[in-house]
C-alpha cells in the first residue's frame, strides 16, 4: 500500500482512468459486432451496412483520440470491416 499521499493520489487516477478505458473498449467491442452482424445480414441494405461502418469507424477514432486504443490497431480494425463490406458488396 502507498504512503505517499501523492502515490495514493495516483492509485485513484488510475482506477478511474481504467474504468474509462474498460468501458470505452467495450464499446468499440459492440459496435464492432454489430457492424460485423450487419454486414453478414443478407437482408440488410448497402446504406445499413455503411451506416454501421461509420458508426464503428467514429467510435474507434474516438478512442484512438483519446489515446485509449494505438492508431495501429484502430486502422487494422477498420480495415477489416471495409473489407467485409466490399466482400458482402461483391457477393450481391
Amino acid at each position: 500500500m502507498a504512503n505517499i499521499k501523492t502515490a495514493k493520489k495516483m492509485i485513484l487516477v488510475h482506477e478511474k482512468r481504467r474504468k474509462r478505458n474498460v468501458s470505452v473498449k467495450t464499446a468499440i467491442k459492440n459496435v464492432f459486432k454489430r457492424a460485423s452482424l450487419a454486414i453478414a445480414d443478407k437482408e440488410s441494405t448497402e446504406e445499413a451496412r455503411e451506416a454501421s461502418y461509420r458508426k464503428a469507424a467514429s467510435t474507434i477514432d474516438k478512442a484512438v483520440a483519446k489515446g485509449i486504443v494505438h492508431k495501429n490497431k484502430a486502422a487494422r480494425r477498420k480495415s477489416r470491416l471495409a473489407r467485409k463490406i466490399n466482400a458482402a458488396a461483391k457477393a450481391e
